[in-house]
């Protein structure tokens, strides 16, 4: 079942829409959707290293869009989108403390939720949740987008051909291993 979804998600990459479902991926990964953009990105990448470049921005711009959005909801709609967002990820009963270390790291605490597995909508919510300047907001969102994403452009771009056989002959333990890093990011979440 796993090589059927590998081989379909490859398929798909290659698609002519595949853009721009990237797009809509990366904006609401950034504000309510759980799924990260790199689950497309890496596929289209490998079926298409030369347009790695332009992959990458789209998935960078996309996100830093849908980041304004949560900023927005943190900002304008706490109490009837935000909370529960962030109550999903388990941080409704932490929000005055988390909100307290926040405010105190937000450079580093949008910087590092924005290169990691660390879920970025909670870090968009709580940016405007907080109050947060919005140029800050937005300069930390593409520094931190454009590392996570370029680098993985990059990695896949010049490690191709390498990356993709080593993906497809050991496919099973790639799948677990990115679900590991996955699982530990919504664990960091809910217990931070």
């Amino acid at each position: 079942m796993i090589r059927r979804l590998y081989d379909w998600t490859l398929r798909m990459a290659d698609h002519h829409n595949a853009l721009w479902v990237l797009a809509l991926i990366s904006f609401a990964e950034a504000s309510v959707f759980p799924i990260p953009p790199d689950l497309l990105m890496i596929p289209m990448i490998i079926a298409r290293p030369s347009r790695a470049w332009l992959i990458a921005g789209i998935a960078m711009l996309s996100s830093v869009l849908g980041g304004l959005l949560g900023y927005a909801i943190g900002a304008l709609a706490f109490d009837g989108l935000g909370e529960p967002i962030l109550a999903a990820f388990g941080k409704a009963d932490a929000m005055a403390e988390f909100n307290a270390r926040f405010v105190d790291a937000g450079f580093w605490a949008v910087l590092g939720a924005g290169v990691t597995p660390f879920p970025f909508k909670v870090i968009t919510i709580m940016a405007g949740w907080t109050g947060m300047p919005i140029v800050t907001f937005l300069v930390t969102s593409i520094l931190a987008r454009g590392l996570r994403f370029f680098i993985v452009a990059g990695l896949l771009w010049y490690f191709g051909a390498p990356i993709r056989t080593f993906i497809e002959k050991r496919l099973g333990l790639v799948f677990t291993i990115f679900f590991v890093v996955l699982l530990g990011g919504f664990l960091l979440v809910r217990y931070l």
